[in-house]
């Protein structure tokens, strides 16, 4: 009955938003997730930027429908007083349901099975190129390729990171650590670590890894009064350092994507090797370990250090599209300071997201 029912309101709600106390709400219904939080598959961090709040939609767009029939062991008693929902988020909502009853994201099968034999395909094409041929333009054909297959596998990668491509856990987790860690070089668990909390509160200069660039690049004017970085815990400094390459970045941007991959390479050792809580560090590690004995053993197999440099050099500039195209996504989007709120996350993910429009035969060149 209406009456036996018990009720907070959202500023009691909201006094339940760090570590060790953590609530958050889902269609009115307040969930205390302060000891699954160190569980949870995406992460602490996106729990942690939305605590205190209501995560309707975040939970919506990021769970599939069989998450649903977990909450109730998480559930406090409580309801919302005072809970609301805006028009714009009623119109996700239904959106959502529409998309979900026309079966629009089930896992697409053909599609995991042609990228994954594409990208075999590739490396065995770079494989043979290094290992057979000793012209220098087949060895910087076969880098182009390395770089094509890598751009391949970081978009299965993330597409297995949210459990889209295979059907089971399991087999996504294999998947990830296979495309991410042992082909590329660049942990899962690190990607999950940034990526995550990006999709929780996108382009917020203080909430999202993605725009935190200082003292090298700067998306917005705001990040000069050296903004304190949620994600990271530290202040961002625009110093004397910062003024000089951010007053440069115009020239600097497309230099530095090309060796853009260098700076994922220590990310991800700095995480593996840091005192953080890392879900299957050793995996991880292990992954990494395979990935940093095939490609120094591929490279060294060039007949010289010109080979060598060049080959390196190539690789890295071809996977430069990519991260250019990722900064096209967001970079010229709107941002904001603080954390997302329940009923204007949907908004704050639009707002902070730039969709580019392509021919379809591009679609698989730009992970679909």
């Amino acid at each position: 009955m209406e009456c036996d029912k018990k009720y907070i309101t959202i500023q009691q709600l909201e006094q339940h938003n760090k570590a060790g106390d953590l609530w958050v709400s889902i269609n009115g219904k307040v969930y205390n997730v302060s000891d699954w939080s160190k569980y949870h598959p995406g992460g602490e961090t996106p729990l942690l930027n939305l605590a205190g709040k209501d995560v309707t939609d975040a939970f919506t767009a990021y769970h599939p429908t069989t998450a649903w029939q977990y909450l109730n062991k998480f559930f406090t008693g409580y309801r919302l007083k005072d809970y609301e929902v805006s028009e714009v988020s009623k119109d996700y909502r239904n959106i959502i349901h529409e998309f979900t009853k026309a079966g629009m994201f089930e896992n697409k099968g053909h599609t995991a099975v042609f990228t994954l034999t594409s990208v075999a395909a590739m490396f065995g094409f770079v494989f043979y190129g290094v290992l057979c041929c000793n012209s220098l333009w087949v060895h910087l054909c076969s880098a182009m390729v390395l770089g094509m297959a890598w751009i391949q596998s970081a978009y299965i990668g993330h597409d297995s990171g949210h459990y889209i491509v295979m059907s089971g856990h399991g087999w996504n987790k294999f998947v990830q650590l296979i495309t991410g860690n042992c082909l590329t070089g660049i942990s899962i668990a690190w990607w999950k670590w940034t990526h995550n909390a990006h999709h929780i509160a996108c382009n917020s200069l203080d909430y999202d890894p993605d725009l935190q660039h200082i003292p090298v690049f700067a998306v917005s004017s705001r990040l000069f009064n050296s903004v304190t970085s949620s994600f990271y815990g530290r202040k961002l400094e625009f110093d004397y350092m910062a003024r000089i390459l951010i007053s440069y970045q115009h020239w600097t941007f497309y230099p530095i994507m090309c060796v853009a991959r260098v700076n994922l390479y220590i990310q991800t050792l700095l995480l593996l090797f840091s005192k953080r809580q890392v879900q299957d560090r050793t995996l991880n590690i292990m992954g990494i370990i395979v990935f940093w004995t095939w490609f120094p053993l591929l490279v060294s197999w060039l007949p010289n250090w010109s080979h060598r440099v060049m080959f390196v050099l190539t690789s890295f500039v071809v996977t430069s599209i990519q991260h250019v195209q990722f900064c096209l996504n967001h970079f010229s989007a709107n941002v904001y300071v603080g954390p997302p709120n329940g009923n204007d996350w949907f908004e704050k993910q639009t707002n902070g997201t730039l969709d580019i429009s392509c021919s379809p035969w591009m679609d698989w060149f730009f992970g679909h």
